[in-house]
């Protein structure tokens, strides 16, 4: 009898055992607070039944998002197991060695020929252009366009524009036409404005659109390899870039100085602009009509090509989007890896672009099903070919911080001239730049 007990003890405590490690089964994803996220949590229910394993996706708000993650990693948290983080920040994580290198298991599955190769540099590669990799693409991400399609088809709106600029009112052909069409809507006596875009909301939406008239126009933030800026980021095509951001913020409603993407949204949804730009990850509410009224009759179209100041046409879209990144201390990183093969199945990566997800992967990309399944997948899949990044070096912060303050000076508050806005942010940068060692 005693045996038999000491056997069925045995037995209990072996299922004991088994039921809670079976109950650690989990990992932790930390990305931001958006629909997205929301998506992905769904998304993951499948490799749940599959593997057992259940994920958490842990939501932050975005005006703290990067940087509740930055400190955990500073204090070696193992409170996460993945960390969907900002593209901007893959140098910095990765240099400070708080994400494990995926270069061998991208090469192993594919992932290097089967994802566009400018997400992964985008969302996975530190250095650029070193083919190391710490990052898989998870929500391709730029900046894009939505219109009232009623409003340009309207005949009086039309014949009046027409009369006005010469040409036919109808999906801006270049960044001239944005602003012509910005000042032939605005109306702020009857409640009515040109556009809504970004202004400065502390991080980096001012940075954002800013960039994108800046390469548009022929400028650039600087040599990425060579850390180089001066005669660069105050280049004749940087200063045209941010002159013309100060006049299309003309005809931007009331209390815009700090717009980001909520203010962007409400703005169109309320009906008070006839156009806005914003990230593609938050076109879905426009696409929503319990959200947007104007669903119906909100057309969207990628960022128009512009002749720069050296007579040469160019075509930019400022890149947003995050990339999965394992952490360097989390105790599970065996489960985190399970869920990134997972993730990369070309099945996932479809059922991933139908919910919602942003798809970095290329068979998906280029699927009838892909561009169909919503209003505004072909006007992401056009930005996905005309996207570039901000700088992603460790420095990456005090950077976006000299941008805001320097460029914001003159865009927002009509301080100085976009050259001396454009001086101030060379000096700044160079100096950032020789205090880290890059530059003599």
């Amino acid at each position: 009898m005693k045996r038999k007990s000491l056997l069925f003890i045995l037995c209990l405590l072996m299922v004991s055992t088994l039921m809670v490690g079976a109950q650690q089964q989990f990992i932790t994803i930390h990305w931001a607070q958006w629909a997205p996220s929301d998506y992905l949590q769904k998304l993951s229910e499948d490799f749940t039944a599959e593997t057992g394993i259940k994920v958490i996706v842990e939501q932050t708000p975005w005006e703290t998002f990067v940087q509740k993650y930055n400190v955990e990693m500073v204090a070696h948290s193992d409170a996460w197991d993945i960390i969907i983080g900002d593209s901007q920040d893959i140098g910095n994580m990765a240099s400070a060695g708080h994400y494990v290198e995926l270069t061998d298991w991208i090469i192993k599955n594919k992932v290097d020929k089967n994802f566009t190769a400018a997400s992964l540099a985008a969302y996975g590669e530190w250095p650029k252009g070193g083919k190391r990799w710490y990052g898989l693409p998870v929500e391709g991400d730029a900046l894009g366009w939505a219109y009232r399609t009623d409003l340009f088809a309207d005949p009086a709106n039309k014949k009046a524009f027409k009369a006005k600029f010469g040409y036919e009112l109808e999906v801006p052909r270049d960044w001239q036409a944005l602003l012509d069409i910005a000042s032939f809507f605005h109306n702020p006596s009857k409640g009515f404005y040109g556009i809504a875009i970004y202004g400065d909301n502390g991080y980096d939406s001012l940075a954002m659109f800013a960039e994108q008239a800046m390469w548009t126009y022929g400028g650039s933030l600087g040599d990425y390899g060579t850390y180089k800026v001066d005669g660069l980021v105050n280049s004749r095509g940087s200063v045209a870039g941010i002159e013309f951001y100060k006049n299309l913020f003309k005809y931007v409603p009331p209390g815009f100085g700090d717009a980001f993407y909520v203010k962007a949204n409400d703005a169109f949804c309320a009906g008070i602009v006839p156009m806005t730009c914003n990230f593609f990850g938050f076109f879905p509410a426009l696409a929503n009509e319990a959200t947007n009224k104007y669903a119906k009759v909100t057309g969207y179209f990628a960022c128009p090509p512009q002749k720069g100041v050296d007579g040469k046409i160019r075509q930019f879209s400022a890149l947003g989007g995050q990339g999965a990144s394992v952490v360097t201390y989390s105790k599970k990183q065996d489960l985190a890896m399970k869920w990134m093969d997972w993730f990369i199945r070309p099945e996932v990566q479809m059922k991933w672009a139908e919910m919602g997800g942003y798809t970095c992967h290329i068979q998906t990309l280029n699927s009838a099903k892909f561009l169909n399944a919503t209003p505004y997948n072909k006007a992401f899949k056009d930005s996905m070919n005309i996207f570039a990044d901000f700088w992603a070096c460790p420095e990456y912060s005090p950077l976006l911080e000299s941008f805001s303050k320097d460029i914001g000076a003159y865009v927002i508050r009509g301080e100085g001239s976009a050259k001396s806005a454009a001086d101030k942010l060379t000096a700044d940068w160079t100096k950032i730049f020789k205090n880290a060692g890059y530059l003599k």
